[in-house]
This record gives structure tokens, sequence and C-alpha cells, in this order.
């Protein structure tokens, strides 16, 4: 009876004390490891490099996300080029949306490119000779040396350093938005896909609402597709009444024209200036690289 009762209490005690380990086993972390657990460990969704241009005589900063199956050999992937696509932009939700879409299959996987604005009142608009435009934006006009740039010099770039398919989108907001919608009215075969999001209609007076009819009469769009999203127009109501009108004068310029071989969608996902970029842009990835079209 003694020996049963001294052998429980001795278990008992084994499995209820601490694990100590052998005195010689020192597990305190070195300096050196207590420094790099501080520290951390970089989160890293894409790389950054400098592209020397000639047509426009400096340096761009370029962000490029690959998607997660870049790293199975052989495999090639459409290419979506990012207007304010810096890291302090658009870049890091743009790419997050790109990888989001694609996620258990849903949709295409996209190597997302993002050109880092350095002027974007130069780069994204058209010359004007309104003069309240001029006011606002005095060094604006250089859109065509712009879009030049991204075509002739930017996607060769991209081309020879990564498996792309040979399809590629462009999409942007606000300024980058209208620099969208024009590209695709002026040179539509620049990008096989476009997605402009809340365009800045009123610059130069609402020239686009006004020379989208014959645009859309003029090109070949064929085997091309955009989806654009207006948002809500913001008060005072005159200006908010202006605005909505140049919407409403592309939406049915689209509607009247009906391109062949054009896909197209125009939405209003009910968001203001500030807050459509996010949504639009999930919209418009799902809307033309989603396994289901909404």
């Amino acid at each position: 009876m003694f020996k049963k009762f001294f052998l429980c209490r001795f278990v008992a005690a084994l499995l209820l004390s601490p694990c100590i380990a052998p005195a010689s086993a020192d597990t305190t972390p070195s300096p050196s490891q207590a420094a790099a657990n501080d520290a951390g460990t970089p989160i890293v969704i894409g790389r950054s490099f400098l592209v020397r241009s000639d047509i426009l005589k400096d340096e761009r900063r370029i962000n490029v996300y690959l998607p997660d199956d870049y790293e199975k050999p052989g495999l090639r992937f459409p290419v979506l080029y990012l207007l304010d696509g810096g890291a302090k932009e658009d870049f890091l939700h743009i790419a997050g949306l790109a990888q989001i879409n694609s996620a258990y299959g849903n949709g295409k996987e996209l190597i997302v490119v993002g050109i880092e604005g350095v002027d974007r009142h130069h780069d994204l608009t058209s010359p004007s000779d309104v003069a309240s435009d001029l006011k606002l934006v005095p060094t604006s006009g250089g859109a065509d040396s712009y879009r030049s740039f991204l075509v002739r010099e930017l996607k060769p770039w991209v081309e020879a350093h990564y498996r792309t398919d040979g399809h590629s989108a462009l999409i942007g907001e606000s300024l980058a938005g209208l620099f969208t919608l024009e590209t695709f009215l002026r040179a539509p075969q620049d990008f096989d896909d476009y997605i402009a999001v809340s365009p800045s209609l009123w610059w130069q007076a609402g020239a686009v609402s006004r020379d989208i009819a014959a645009l859309l009469k003029a090109q070949n769009f064929k085997g091309r597709r955009i989806f654009i999203a207006f948002d809500d127009p913001a008060p005072p109501p005159e200006q908010a009444e202006k605005d909505r009108a140049l919407q409403d004068r592309v939406s049915a310029a689209f509607a009247a024209a009906n391109p062949v071989g054009l896909t197209w969608r125009i939405a209003r996902p009910g968001e203001g200036h500030a807050t459509i970029y996010h949504p639009a842009a999930q919209m418009g990835l799902r809307w033309l690289y989603g396994s289901k079209l909404p």
C-alpha cells in the first residue's frame, strides 16, 4: 500500500512539475537573433526599377507585381499597366485587388506594372486653352509624350523582362482615368483593355464628352474592352449637375454608337470621387478577368 501511494505521488509530481532543460542547454537568444526578431521580416509585394526614357528625357520609377504562379516555368500572363503606380500612390491596393481577383481560381492572374507619378498634372493631361485649367494645372499638356513613353518604351521593356502573353490593359482614376479614356478613344490599339475610373471629364471644358461621338465612329475598336465607372458628383448642386451632364453625354454616346467588336460597360458604384477607386477597380477587374462576369 505504501509503495503504491509513493508511486502515485512520484508520477503526479512528474506530471505537474515544469519541464526543466539540462543545465548545458542555453535557450537565451543571442543579441543578433533578438535584434532580428525585433526588426521583423520584410513583406515583399513586388520589385522596383528605374527605367530610362529617351522620350521623356528622364528616368521613371516602375513597380512590378508578379502573380503567385509566375514561378511556374512556361506560363505567360497579361499585364495591367497602372497609372499613378507608385508605392505611395495606388500600386499596393491595385496589386492586392489583382491578387484577390485571381484567388481560388476565380480569375486570370495578372502582372501589375505601376508607373510612379512625377508631375501627373503634366503627364496625364492633353493641352488646354481654358483659362481655369491653366490656372489650376499650369504644367499641363504632356499626355501625348507620356503615352508614347508607355507604348514605345515601357511596354517593350516589360515584354523583354517578363513572360507576358501579349495582352495588356491600362487603368487609372481621376486625371489618370481621363488619360485612360482618351487613350482608348484616340489610340485604341495601344492596349487591349481599359479601366477608367471617375475620369476628370471637366478638363478642357468637357472636350472629351463633346468629341466622343465622333471618335467612337472614327476608330476601329474591334477586340477592345473598356470599363468606365462614374462617381456620384459632389456639391454644390450647380457643379454636380454639370458633372452629371458630362457623364450622361458619354454614356449616351456609347449607347448610340455601340461600335462593332467593342465590349463595354459603364457602371455607377454609388461612390464619391474620393472613395470610388477601390470598389470600381474591383468591379472592373472582375468584369474583365473574372471567371464569372457579374
